[in-house]
């Protein structure tokens, strides 16, 4: 099942923004390229028209997403915005959203923490039997070293730990996609801040 999970090709992708909260903006390792490659998947989500499910942790006491993406997150592609005490972003009131077919939901996951709200997400998208790619220039934790051993583990369990850039192509497929130039343009715009977020985020 793993085996043919990483084989497969993404088809009908769904943005997963875990947790990306103003009370984290100063703990979590390199917490700006994170939001950078969150807002540029959300401009994609947007051209592309795919569904984004966004969740906040206990956001009384932890505060909003953080306003660099809470503008992306007005248009009618977002389906979800909960908040939540579970670790895990699928609670009842997104998991009632999902398709009941697990194959028409492919989900990329960008937010933190790694090793807790990310894996535990992780690992109940992959029980439902949905595929899961997991952003690795998009997922970060207090703690840098946490995120090898969290990462590790959901390749292990059958997630396909992937760049920003790569997936989007994938999403594309074929240069004569319709949105094609619009990715392609989004891709260079934001290209120094990939960089700088894979030199630090690919060591894993």
């Amino acid at each position: 099942m793993a085996a043919l999970t990483r084989a497969t090709r993404i088809r009908n992708p769904a943005l997963f923004v875990c947790d990306i909260q103003e009370k984290f903006r100063h703990g979590i390792y390199e917490f700006p390229k994170l939001v950078s490659t969150t807002d540029k998947m959300l401009r994609a989500a947007t051209t592309l028209n795919f569904p984004v499910y966004v969740t906040t942790q206990n956001r009384s006491k932890l505060g909003n997403t953080v306003p660099e993406l809470l503008h992306h997150l007005q248009g009618p592609n977002t389906k979800a915005d909960v908040d939540k005490t579970l670790f895990s972003m699928i609670t009842p009131d997104i998991a009632a959203l999902l398709p009941s077919d697990p194959a028409a939901l492919d989900a990329i996951i960008v937010g933190i923490e790694t090793h807790i709200c990310v894996t535990q997400t992780t690992l109940d998208l992959l029980a439902r039997g949905h595929r899961v790619y997991i952003l690795v220039d998009g997922v970060s934790s207090i703690n840098q070293e946490e995120r090898k051993i969290a990462l590790d583990r959901l390749r292990d369990a059958g997630a396909v730990v992937t760049s920003s850039e790569s997936l989007l192509f994938e999403i594309l497929g074929d240069a004569k996609h319709e949105s094609f130039r619009t990715i392609s343009g989004i891709v260079k715009e934001t290209k120094e801040a990939t960089k700088g977020a894979l030199e630090v985020f690919s060591k894993i």
